[in-house]
C-alpha cells in the first residue's frame, strides 16, 4: 500500500514573525517537509507579478490548484493546492463564504496514486466566528460520499481555538477524532488552529507539527504534516 505524506500549512502570506515578507523561506519550509501533498492558506498573488502559489508550484515542480477566495484591485487571496504526484483527477472549487463576512472556500481534489488507490482532499481555511464556521462545516461534509470504501482528509486552517467547539463535533460525525497537535503561534505554539483528518482514521500513521529553525520564523503557523496508508 502507498504512504502519502501530506501538509497543511498557513503561509501567511509568506510575512514571517520578524514582518518581513519572504516567500524563499516558504519555500525551504516546503523542502524541508518533503510531502507529497500540500494544502496552503493566506497565498497572496499581485498583478504586477509574483503570484507564490505558481512560483512555488514551479519550483517545487508541482501541479497547482488555486483556491481565491479574496479579490483586490491589486490582485488575489486565498488558498493553494499543490500536489507533487501529478495525480489529480478532479478538482472542485467551494464557496464557504458567510454573510458579509471574510470570503471562505475550500479546495476539493480527487488524487490517483496508482493501483485502484484514489484519495480525496479537501483543504481550507476557515471563518473567525463559531456560527459561520457551524455553517461552513456542514457545507465541507457534503463534499464526502460517506461511503466505507472512500479514502478521504480534510485538512486546513479551521481556526477554532476550542476542542470541544460544535464545528469540531459535528466533523466527527464522519470523522474519526485526531490528535491536536499545536501550530500556532510559530515560535510557541499552543493553538491546534490547523487540524487534519482522514476517512477511515486507521490510514493515519503519524501527526506532527513540523518544527525547524526555518519553521519558526517563515510565518506565523507551524505546519501540520501527516502520513497515511492507503
Amino acid at each position: 500500500m502507498p504512504t502519502i505524506r501530506l501538509a497543511s500549512y498557513n503561509v501567511h502570506r509568506a510575512v514571517g514573525r520578524d514582518r518581513r515578507m519572504d516567500p524563499g523561506r516558504i519555500l525551504g519550509v516546503l523542502r524541508e517537509i518533503n510531502a507529497d501533498v500540500y494544502a496552503l492558506q493566506e497565498v497572496e498573488a499581485h498583478d504586477t507579478g509574483g503570484d507564490m502559489l505558481a512560483w512555488l508550484a514551479r519550483e517545487m515542480g508541482a501541479d497547482a490548484i488555486a483556491g481565491t477566495t479574496l479579490l483586490r484591485h491589486d490582485g488575489h487571496y486565498g488558498n493553494g493546492l499543490l500536489a507533487r504526484c501529478h495525480c489529480i483527477v478532479r478538482t472542485e472549487l467551494v464557496d464557504l463564504s458567510w454573510r458579509e463576512r471574510e470570503p471562505r472556500g475550500a479546495i476539493s481534489a480527487d488524487l490517483d496514486f496508482g493501483g485502484g488507490h484514489v484519495l480525496k482532499v479537501v483543504a481550507t481555511h476557515l471563518g473567525l466566528r463559531p456560527a459561520e464556521r457551524r455553517e461552513q462545516v456542514e457545507r465541507l461534509l457534503q463534499l464526502f460520499t460517506w461511503h466505507e470504501q472512500e479514502r478521504a482528509v480534510l485538512m486546513g486552517d479551521v481556526n477554532e481555538w476550542f476542542l470541544w467547539g460544535r464545528p469540531l463535533k459535528k466533523l466527527h460525525e464522519y470523522f474519526d477524532p485526531t490528535p491536536a497537535v499545536p501550530t500556532f503561534p510559530s515560535g510557541g505554539p499552543v493553538f491546534a488552529l490547523d487540524r487534519l483528518w482522514t476517512h477511515p482514521g486507521s490510514i493515519l500513521k503519524d501527526l506532527k507539527a513540523h518544527v525547524s529553525p526555518l519553521s519558526r520564523v517563515a510565518s506565523d503557523h507551524l505546519p501540520l504534516v501527516a502520513s497515511i496508508e492507503l
